[in-house]
């Protein structure tokens, strides 16, 4: 390890390679970061200690994410707007709506939360996205993408309709600018007037690449040279009359763009455009959000970014980097996954089983709303791109796309994330259940994903989709399961819906052979005498477990794996309504709307006098922790299923 500075800036080199910048301090050390413990705070720093400021804050995450893992990439890109826009704007009094939150570490560090940051997504700790309960300069929640501009209008409007005087930014980034509500807002804002910032901070990436003409329309905008040269040409020869940039800064950009004649689509909207700037010289940032502060109605200020900056590895991977899990920030080293023996993680199994139906299948397509890697949907890419589809953060989009797609004989396997598919309930309702197509969902992270918390657990697709005619829903047990449910799902006709958890199974069936599992058909995995145990997925994995140290108390417990919520499984239901006066349902979902409801209902319209116990999410949004901590609080891990077990 040696070191290689100039007179301001100091590079860490290991094997010859500069991973990250960082101040001339030693690494221990923060010399303004630790003076720094609000906005306020912030803006007693010069403009000149402000750029040293935003490379000690860069270097704070990198070393608090290689520690406690997060959203590295976003929010490394983000530094320098933070920076900015608390430095320009008299936050909490002025609001700043953040979209998603992957880019709002640093925000969170300097709004008085610096000491708290390594409770970051830990149980008890801060969130790893905006939060509006945990401090008032989070001015609006944000877990999904695209909500940010709809949020700040109706802010906007409400300070109007107060009569007070705010300023209120929108940031919108990673990729969201791609979803439909995005694009409502900007509708919305450019017609209403208000005085709203949109900032646009361009990475040209989520989790992985941008997709869509979106992406190729800004990046026309950021290549213009010949226009920006012209239109900066002109700009700065205004400034020589004395008086006139200011007039027709206030008066908004009709003269300004006369004088340079070329439109785009924020402008014919009824945004003011400015742009393309570096979202890195924070100077730079200071100074333009300084002057817009200035220009009354909707603005959209577009700014360029590198997801990862200041990091090399981060830059050089960022959908590796996005959130990589514990590394060495010295050399760059991720952490690997803990020894699984066989296992596999459920969307790698996915997957591979996908790209193995497609390769004797030619009706099988894969539609991803900007996911294909968090899914593994990128597998079938590389062999198959032309039968893959990426529509970007655009989640009713894809469902209603792959519903076109099966009008015309072709097997879409539609990959949301659970809490994702929230978004699009109206599209698989009206467009692909209604009409019975033929459409296949795959729902990763289903149930309790963990420390990304109540935004992105998958509690509700069991409740939600329950009601819904026409769909099955079915949910794996082991890696084995999902492999024959996905080739199960192929040969039905009707919309099909499979929900599995994030992360490893138990090493059971990654290599199962592909053939179907019988619709509506539940599996006996073990006879009882005193307790039916009925499970949905795999949270029969931890019942196994418990149903095995009851079995040493002397407690027999039958356990039946249900496989689906619907249809139910009832010969089976009424063998157990026969034999049992006592029945615990397990699901990692929320248990009113449930499988478990599901089951107590058909006891009561049978007549049976079992007692139906059931153990789920419960009724509450579930906060950060790890996956095992949280089955734990809910009361649904082997431990929790045992004791309800062994209550007579």
């Amino acid at each position: 390890m040696w070191f290689n500075y100039t007179h301001e800036d100091m590079y860490f080199f290991t094997n010859s390679v500069p991973l990250f910048e960082i101040s001339i301090f030693k690494m221990s050390e923060y010399n303004l970061l630790d003076r720094v413990d609000s906005p306020a705070d912030l803006r007693r720093l010069t403009t000149d200690e402000l750029t040293v400021y935003c490379r000690e804050l860069r270097r704070f995450i990198i070393d608090s994410l290689a520690r406690n893992p997060g959203h590295l990439g976003a929010s490394l890109g983000a530094v320098e707007l933070s920076a900015a826009l608390h430095y320009v704007f008299n936050t909490p009094d002025d609001k700043i709506v953040w979209d998603v939150g992957h880019q709002a570490y640093a925000h969170k560090i300097i709004t008085s939360r610096r000491d708290l940051f390594a409770t970051n997504r830990l149980l008890g700790g801060i969130s790893g996205f905006p939060r509006m309960a945990e401090s008032p300069y989070d001015a609006f929640g944000a877990g999904h993408a695209s909500v940010s501009i709809s949020a700040a209008l109706g802010i906007a409007e409400a300070c109007e309709l107060l009569g007070e005087r705010r300023h209120v930014v929108a940031v919108i980034g990673d990729g969201a600018l791609t979803g439909g509500l995005a694009f409502e807002g900007l509708n919305n804002a450019g017609a209403s007037g208000s005085d709203l910032l949109v900032i646009l901070n361009d990475n040209r990436i989520s989790i992985d690449r941008n997709a869509g003409a979106m992406k190729d329309y800004l990046l026309s905008l950021t290549t213009s040279d010949k226009y920006n040269r012209l239109k900066v040409r002109v700009w700065n020869m205004l400034d020589k009359v004395p008086g006139l940039r200011s007039a027709i800064r206030k008066t908004g950009n009709a003269i300004k763009w006369n004088l340079v004649p070329q439109s785009n689509l924020f402008e014919s909207i009824g945004f003011r455009y400015f742009g393309p700037v570096d979202g890195h010289d924070v100077k730079a940032l200071c100074r333009v959000l300084g002057d817009l502060k200035s220009i009354p109605g909707p603005k959209l200020l577009h700014i360029l970014t590198v997801k990862g900056k200041g990091y090399l590895p981060a830059e050089q991977n960022q959908s590796l980097w996005h959130a990589p899990g514990k590394f060495n920030p010295e050399t760059g080293e991720i952490a690997g996954p803990s020894s699984g023996g066989h296992a596999m993680r459920y969307q790698d199994v996915f997957g591979e089983t996908i790209t193995a139906l497609a390769g004797t299948d030619p009706r099988v397509v894969g539609i991803t709303p900007a996911m294909p890697t968090g899914c593994s949907l990128s597998i079938m890419m590389e062999r198959m791109p032309r039968r893959c589809f990426d529509v970007g953060i655009a989640e009713g989009h894809a469902v209603t796309f792959s519903a076109g797609l099966a009008t015309m004989g072709f097997r879409p396997f539609c990959n949301i994330y659970s809490s994702f598919m929230q978004r699009a309930y109206d599209n698989v309702i009206h467009d692909v259940a209604l009409q019975n197509l033929g459409v296949i969902f795959c729902l990763d992270r289903a149930g309790i994903v963990g420390e990304d918390g109540a935004t992105h657990q998958g509690a509700f697709d069991i409740a939600f989709f329950m009601p819904i005619p026409n769909l099955v829903i079915a949910a794996p047990r082991n890696e084995g399961q999902l492999r024959r449910l996905m080739y199960t799902a192929l040969e039905q006709q009707s919309p099909f819906v499979i929900r599995y958890p994030r992360g490893k199974g138990p090493g059971e069936g990654v290599d199962a052979p592909l053939e179907t599992l019988a619709v509506g058909r539940a599996e006996l995995l073990r006879e009882g005498e005193h307790v039916a145990v009925l499970t949905l997925g795999h949270v029969g994995n931890f019942a196994a477990e418990a149903i095995a140290r009851a079995a040493e108390e002397g407690v027999s417990a039958a356990h039946i794996d249900l496989i689906y919520a619907k249809p139910l499984d009832e010969q089976m239901l009424h063998r157990v309504g026969r034999e049992f006066d006592r029945v615990i349902t397990v699901e990692d979902g929320v248990v009113i709307g449930g499988v478990g409801g599901a089951v107590a209902d058909f006891m009561m319209r049978h007549g049976y006098g079992c007692r139906v116990e059931k153990l789920g999410i419960p009724d509450a949004f579930i906060e950060h922790g790890t996956p095992a901590q949280l089955h734990r609080l809910c009361g649904y891990d082997a431990e929790g299923i045992f004791r309800k077990i062994m209550e007579r």
